[in-house]
This record gives structure tokens, sequence and C-alpha cells, in this order.
């Protein structure tokens, strides 16, 4: 068995997870990618990537992911959940369709990801919920998005108090805007702040006019800040909702 530290990642294959992977593996981490399809960075040829298919709506799939986690390495040291999708929807369209897909993936994914993965975990492991920023603000027509990130943080805040007793750290990154193509096809659509027009004169706009720094976070940028809260540099950190934002909300 393997004895490097590994990194489980739901929602791996793509967006920011495939960047925070990319990153682990630079850092010579065994990284296991989960998604429903084999896709995007899955079908990179690498000597510690590994990819199993989880679907994040049922609880099976996740213990069986947690198990293979398990048996790669006995170093788990960290589990991020990073699986889940953001949509712009006004309340008066929102659907019962709607709200149950985005509340199972977004939250429910991600509770059963924490349930699983803190049975296998090593002690002393983290746990990291890629939660969002409208996960402590509310915003026009982002109502179920902004219910689903905000129980990812409560979710993150109570489990950390719950699993600190297994030595478990529960933390979530909580970023603005990062440009990924999930990103840019969500703010493409009428009920968006984009206004379903030019998103990338959008994203420039918004930086200048919200951003401290005049910019927005990349995905390496939310890779580095999880790779210090994966790590023993952060071994008195726990229960806490990190905005990484360039300054757009500080705290």
């Amino acid at each position: 068995m393997n004895t490097k530290k590994l990194i489980s990642i739901t929602g791996g294959t793509k967006g920011i997870g495939s960047e925070i992977a990319e990153y682990f593996l630079e850092k010579n981490w065994i990284v296991l990618i989960g998604s429903r399809k084999k896709s995007g960075l899955a079908n990179m040829k690498h000597d510690n990537l590994h990819f199993f298919k989880i679907d994040v709506k049922n609880e099976k799939d996740h213990q069986k992911f947690y198990q293979y986690a398990r048996k790669i390495s006995k170093n788990y040291t960290c589990a991020l959940h990073c699986a889940g999708f953001s949509s712009w929807k006004s309340i008066d369209k929102i659907t019962t369709n709607f709200w149950d897909d985005m509340i199972d993936t977004n939250l429910k994914g991600t509770f059963l990801g924490c349930k699983y993965a803190s049975k296998y975990l090593k002690k002393g492991g983290s746990i990291i919920n890629v939660s969002s920023l409208a996960g402590k603000r509310g915003s026009e027509n982002n109502s179920v998005y902004c219910a689903s990130k905000f129980g990812v943080n409560g979710l993150t805040q109570s489990l950390a108090k719950e699993l600190g007793k297994k030595s478990i750290r529960v933390n979530a990154v909580c970023p603005v805007y990062v440009k990924t193509d999930g990103l840019k096809s969500a703010l493409s659509k009428k009920y968006s702040p984009a206004k379903g027009k030019n998103v990338d004169r959008f994203l420039k706009r918004f930086a200048r006019d919200n951003s401290a720094l005049n910019k927005i976070p990349s995905g390496k940028d939310v890779a580095q800040l999880c790779l210090f809260l994966a790590s023993n540099e952060s071994s008195s950190i726990t229960g806490q909702c990190v905005n990484i934002d360039c300054g757009v909300m500080p705290q």
C-alpha cells in the first residue's frame, strides 16, 4: 500500500476541482477524483492519479468511494468536496425539480461526503468543503444556490465541533467568482448577474468595481488555500469558512 498522502476530491474532473487536483499532484500527493463520468482530468495519465465513479446524490456511491480511497493509501489525509453547480433563477421560475437537484448535489452531496470520509480518514485528517461567498450573503435570483451554500457553511461549523473528537478538522473555502467553464455557462443565462450578455466583460467590471485587488481569484489560488488547510501547518484551524475573494467581502 502506498504511504504518500492521499486526497480524495469529489467533482475533481473539471472546473475548480480539477485545478485543485492538478495542484496536489504537483505537490506529490496521491489524488483520487470522483464524478459521474470519466471525463476531463480523469483521462490524464499520471501514476498518482486515480478515478472512481460517484454520483454524490447516492449514498451507496459515497460508501464505495471512500472505502476505495482507504484502500489506495493508509495515509488518507484529506477529503475535499467540490461536486456542485451554480444556476441563477427567479423565484417564480424555480421548480421543485430545480430545488431538489441543487440541494441534493450541493448540500446533501457534501453532507454524505463528510459522513463517509470521517469513517476512513486517518487521525489528524482534514475535510475541506468547497462553498462560496454566496454561502455568506444573498443575491438576486440566487435563492436556491445561496441556501445550498449557507447550508454547507453551517454543516462545516457543526461537524468541526463533532469530528474534533476524532481529531478530524473541517473547514470550508468560500470563493467569489472563479472563471471556469461552469461559471461562464451559468453567467450566460438571462437570470444571472451578467444577464446573459458578455461574460468576460461582466467579470472584468465586477473585479474593477468590487474587488480590493481589482481581480478575481484563480483556481490555483483556491488550490493553494486548500493545500494549506490539508496540511499540518493549519493544525489549529477548524470550523472556519474562509473567503478567497480578493477583498470583495472583507470580514
